[in-house]
């Protein structure tokens, strides 16, 4: 695997830290919209607990976002993009 320039390895460095402060936004958000409708929802109808349906529904995004920032070296990752490239292009070599 080709080694990084600096230049490089700060642009990489740089994206991962906004894919990180996206994930951080999204966390803040997910928060202070899921507190307000919990709230809403106890003050004006107690009896029908319907705040958790946004609760889960957002949360799975949530999850799912965090997978996707925090996971970087698993499957379907840069390491796995960057293997899954060397063995087509090993395989074109070889096929030509």
């Amino acid at each position: 695997m080709p080694t990084l320039s600096d230049d490089e390895a700060y642009k990489a460095a740089r994206e991962q830290m906004l894919e990180i402060k996206g994930f951080y936004g999204h966390l803040a958000a997910y928060l202070l919209v899921n507190t307000g409708l919990i709230i809403l929802n106890l003050l004006t109808s107690p009896h029908v607990i319907w705040f958790i349906w946004p609760l889960f529904g957002w949360g799975f995004g949530l999850a799912a976002h965090a997978v996707s920032v925090y996971s970087k070296g698993s499957f379907m990752g840069k390491a796995w993009e960057e293997r899954k490239t060397r063995e087509i292009m090993e395989r074109a070599r070889e096929n030509a």
